[in-house]
């Protein structure tokens, strides 16, 4: 059976990874003042509101409220239960955790359907690869990836794999362990015949296992070696394990490479991803079948400031570049786009004219986005024609006007300036003119979204609150970080908070303190059972409040707080009084308390603002 994890090998592992070390491995953190900022990585947005306090070792989001320990931290960003954040934080220091408080079964936050097809789908995996490398069924494959340049090497780091042209080779393997076969058809790792028989799904085909963020193999992409077999190219369907549009191909392991490189580099194909491994690249990503959509782009915003699109070269790997670059542009990320040759992809050329020159010649040479468009487009115009000639003029200043770099700029405009016997003057008094106007667009814009972010996000730390609330927050805040105030409020208030949650919240902290537990935000919070507490904490936490609390100011707070509660129970008092004097049918008794009511109302209105 398994046993609670003791709270001293808790704080242990906690203390061995530092908050923001480990948020910092996940989105780009910025130091300003005591805490680190950056973009929140549970929701869109594109101004940071996500603040690390290293003092306190906590996270909080101003814009979607959420915050907490590094525990809670990586519990909400790869879904994993208690436990399982502990265990994985304990893998990241290299702590042992003793096999008797390891998870269960019933500790994952998957259903046991979900935690099934993924022990499933590794099986298949192991067995594929298998294959592949030592049997018989596997020697075509092995060959046609050999001949393909596949080495070795790539065939292991990657674990690349073959399906034998059987229809139920991997069915009775994954029978014989105990897998339920239907809830594997439904997952999509196993296919249904005729509504009837179940058989394997990538028959005949060299298999590029798929691994989440989290580096667990959730699907295949698979790829049929012999004429006849269709569809050629096969990946697993989506559900709730394997989704196309939010994973990207081997990010598990580029995620940290590309870190350390503020750069990512994102290819078409598994091939493309895997021969720029050989070369060196260990920091490639790749779309599974798909468009990059705005969650992957997100996903990468967190990580990197940059990402280098490297695409096909011909027509359609050039307007599929183009279509990424404005995906990843609204995502923040700086866009450079890499010169393949017309009619290669990545992996021809790294075949045919080797690493060096692939980094040299096609990553080396990446063009910035606005380099690359204002080639683009000119396939749309015939520019011996004055009218297209001034329509592809215009065009070209939108997209030079939208550089912030003045020498970028400069580079651009000498260009147009050359190309079509442009007076330098006229073209940088058009580009002024629509720079002015895109700044009063964006301020429009900037402001149009504030306003509905406001009327959506839960109240900031700034927010004006009512004056006992505030009182009761400033007195939270320091009840937090200092155990003697804690104790003359729970001696002379208790939990006669006004605010529901307050009074909740301080019932643990003076349980916590009682214990004889130090002041520690980080520590407290894992003591918090609803996520809902642990937010409040960590808002409160971040208050910026003084070192010490003077009496005279403590008054003051217990003053504002009783006060709004007396207020409030003389109300209760004489809502009481009206129920009965309308029983008693006495319109004179009633109409006068009710006046009465509305008067204390009034007055306790006006202490809110």
């Amino acid at each position: 059976m398994q046993e609670k994890i003791p709270e001293e090998l808790i704080d242990q592992i906690v203390s061995q990874n530092d908050i923001v070390d480990v948020i910092g491995e996940h989105i780009q953190l910025t130091h300003k003042g005591r805490n680190y900022f950056g973009l929140c990585p549970f929701h869109g947005e594109n101004t940071p509101s996500f603040s690390v306090s290293p003092d306190k070792q906590i996270f909080h989001c101003f814009g979607c409220g959420k915050g907490g320990n590094v525990i809670n931290f990586v519990m909400e960003l790869d879904s994993l239960s208690f436990v399982e954040a502990v265990q994985a934080l304990a893998k990241r220091s290299g702590e042992t955790i003793p096999e008797q408080y390891m998870p269960g079964s019933n500790e994952t936050t998957l259903s046991e359907t979900e935690q099934s097809a993924i022990n499933a789908y590794e099986w298949a995996g192991r067995l594929f690869h298998h294959v592949l490398r030592y049997t018989d069924d596997g020697k075509d494959a092995l060959k046609y990836l050999k001949e393909r340049g596949f080495q070795d090497q790539d065939i292991e780091e990657f674990q690349l794999g073959y399906s034998p042209y059987k229809s139920q080779f991997l069915v009775s393997f994954l029978e014989q362990k105990g897998f339920e076969l239907q809830s594997l058809v439904d997952i999509g790792l196993l296919s249904q015949r005729d509504g009837n028989t179940i058989i394997d799904r990538f028959q005949g085909r060299v298999l590029f296992p798929i691994h989440n963020h989290q580096g667990k193999i959730v699907g295949f992409g698979g790829r049929a070696i012999e004429d006849g077999v269709e569809p050629k190219y096969l990946n697993s369907p989506d559900s709730k394990l394997f989704q196309k549009s939010k994973l990207l191909y081997n990010f598990h392991q580029a995620r940290k490479p590309a870190q350390k490189q503020d750069e990512i580099i994102l290819f078409e194909g598994y091939a493309d991803v895997i021969k720029a491994s050989q070369a060196g690249i260990k920091h490639g990503v790749a779309t599974l079948g798909t468009s990059l959509t705005e969650y992957q782009a997100r996903l990468l915003s967190r990580y990197v400031s940059k990402v280098v699109i490297c695409f096909d070269g011909d027509q359609p790997g050039r307007e599929a570049s183009q279509r990424a670059a404005e995906v990843a542009r609204k995502a923040g990320l700086q866009v450079l786009i890499a010169n393949i040759p017309y009619q290669m992809d990545p992996d021809d050329f790294i075949q045919s004219y080797g690493e060096d020159k692939f980094q040299n010649q096609v990553l080396g040479t990446a063009e910035p986005y606005v380099a690359f468009m204002l080639n683009f487009i000119k396939k749309d115009y015939n520019l011996h024609v004055q009218q297209d000639q001034l329509t592809y003029i215009e065009k070209a200043l939108d997209l030079i006007a939208t550089v912030d770099h003045a020498v970028e700029r400069d580079v651009y405009l000498k260009q147009l300036e050359e190309n079509f016997n442009l007076y330098r003057e006229t073209l940088e008094d058009e580009i002024a003119e629509r720079r002015r106007i895109n700044e009063r667009r964006h301020e429009q814009a900037k402001r149009a979204k504030s306003d509905t972010q406001s009327s959506q996000r839960p109240k900031r730390q700034d927010a004006i609150y009512p004056a006992f609330q505030n009182a009761e927050r400033q007195l939270l805040a320091h009840m937090l970080q200092n155990r003697y105030v804690a104790e003359q409020v729970q001696e002379r208030l208790g939990s006669k908070f006004n605010m529901q949650e307050h009074q909740v919240l301080v019932t643990y902290l003076y349980a916590y303190y009682e214990e004889g537990n130090d002041p520690n935000v980080s520590r407290f919070m894992e003591r918090l059972p609803e996520e809902s507490l642990r937010q409040l904490v960590s808002s409160l936490a971040l208050i910026s409040i003084s070192d010490t609390l003077e009496r005279e100011e403590l008054d003051d707070y217990l003053f504002a707080i009783l006060k709004e509660a007396d207020v409030d129970q003389e109300i209760r008092s004489l809502e009481t009084m009206l129920k009965n004097a309308e029983k008693e049918n006495d319109p004179k008794s009633a109409a006068r308390i009710g006046m009465k009511i509305l008067e204390l109302r009034k007055k306790s209105n006006k202490s809110k603002l």
